[in-house]
């Protein structure tokens, strides 16, 4: 005990002796920290910024959702996006003036923009794993038609739209040309990701009507995105980008049917033949190529949760393997991580650049243009295509979720110069109205009762 006490008596004496030499030294190098310095120093780290904020973000998203779902029969998506919206500068930044730059400052934005991302990327994964597409043979040629139908219509009405906006909101030095096209395309897309959510919310992800939803939303996303790539082009006069992208995700998506989906198949099946959970190793292959997949087509133009999803649809959505990577993915999912991406887009939008009544009423003509190009598009194609007059009116109505895929579209357009900033916040307010209508005007279209 007592040579105990004596080590722990020399050590502290021995520090003392080595503090007092260390206090007498001058750095010779920096010399002393400059007050900018320290001060920078005694900032809150970015990681502590990031924490901060996806906190406050998962306890609004949460809150907002469970008073969506139980007050006004909306889906909890919808009530992520308004937490989103309330936490951004068009309300609590009205209100405390500064206390959005306190929540999100610009130094950690950019890293809560990737984890959200992330975010949507394995959602969409999941959605992938969940689709059938058993429910879809013997229609294909019916689904494409259906999907291309829902961006003509909406897209010939955008344009005709341009007629009357383009000589009170566009941006000097834009060409007519140019605006008339990227006004087509902001009304021809709809939002896979939201609708995804609003079909999981509603248990219809499972249904003939939701697969065909999600499959027309799929090949129809896919078909803007390469036509916002030809606007791009037209824009900046370089023309052969769309034809390139067309051919890169033709080829990928054939790719994914001849052989990562036999490979996915012969994997899955080997591991229904060992006992206990899947391993560290397997889970950790299937994360490399979804990753993979979704850089390829992000590196392609469209977006990455395309990638996501064609993997999650080319891997096999029975058995084992697909039972443990949805039960070990689906709650981080989809109560952290994909709230982060609704309300970051939404903490980004700034819907106080509407002043006056003519921009209100324009806003409106708007979101009138957009519902009836969307719903009668879709709705006369799919009966022409044979299917039943109510479930053709209620896809016609999911057709109609933009949500903030449709705010992706629209801060391109903004960074190009093609929209105004007051077209810019019309436009987002017509994308927030059509989707928050999805779910009201699919009661109405298919009781709850038809679709359990």
């Amino acid at each position: 005990m007592v040579a105990y006490l004596a080590m722990i008596a020399a050590t502290v004496l021995a520090f003392l002796w080595i503090r007092g030499e260390g206090e007498s030294l001058v750095d010779q190098g920096r010399g002393a920290v400059a007050v900018a310095e320290a001060a920078a120093l005694a900032e809150p780290s970015v990681l502590a910024r990031v924490l901060l904020a996806m906190a406050v973000i998962t306890a609004c998203a949460r809150l907002s959702g469970l008073a969506f779902q139980h007050l006004l029969a909306q889906p909890p998506v919808m009530g992520e996006i308004v937490a989103g919206l309330l936490l951004g500068p068009s309300v609590l930044g009205a209100l405390v003036p500064g206390a959005c730059e306190w929540l999100l400052p610009a130094s950690a934005a950019p890293s809560l923009g990737i984890v959200a991302k992330l975010g949507v990327v394995l959602f969409m994964f999941l959605v992938g794993l969940e689709f059938d597409v058993r429910l879809l043979r013997g229609s294909t040629h019916a689904t494409l038609a259906v999907a291309h139908a829902s961006i003509a219509f909406p897209f010939v009405l955008g344009a005709a739209l341009a007629l009357v906006l383009y000589p009170l909101y566009s941006n000097a030095g834009v060409d007519f040309t140019v605006f008339a096209l990227f006004l087509g395309v902001s009304m021809s897309v709809t939002a896979f990701p939201v609708l995804a959510r609003i079909l999981t919310d509603r248990k219809m992800q499972g249904t003939r009507l939701g697969v065909t939803a999600l499959a027309c939303a799929a090949v129809g996303d896919a078909s803007a995105w390469c036509l916002l790539a030809f606007v791009s082009g037209v824009a900046r006069a370089r023309l052969d980008g769309a034809w390139l992208t067309l051919g890169l995700v033709v080829a990928f998506v054939v790719a994914m049917a001849l052989v990562v989906r036999p490979l996915a198949a012969r994997f899955a099946a080997r591991e229904e033949t060992r006992t206990g959970d899947v391993s560290a190793t397997s889970l950790a292959a299937i994360f490399v190529l979804l990753l993979l997949s979704a850089a390829a087509t992000e590196a392609m133009g469209i977006h990455a949760l395309f990638g996501a999803f064609l993997f999650g649809a080319a891997m096999p959505h029975e058995g084992r393997l697909a039972a443990q990577v949805r039960v070990r993915l689906e709650d981080v999912v989809v109560v952290l991580l994909l709230p982060l991406f609704f309300a970051f887009t939404g903490m980004r939008t700034e819907l106080s650049l509407l002043h006056t009544q003519d921009d209100w009423a324009f806003a409106g003509l708007c979101i009138v243009v957009a519902t009836i190009g969307k719903i009668l598009g879709t709705s006369v194609a799919a009966r022409a295509a044979g299917m039943g007059g109510r479930d053709a009116g209620a896809l016609g109505i999911l057709m109609n979720t933009r949500g903030l895929m449709e705010l992706i579209v629209l801060n391109v357009g903004l960074e190009m110069g093609v929209l105004s900033p007051s077209l810019f916040a019309m436009l987002v307010l017509m994308a927030l109205v059509t989707t928050f209508m999805t779910t009201p005007l699919l009661a109405l279209v298919m009781p709850r009762a038809r679709r359990a």
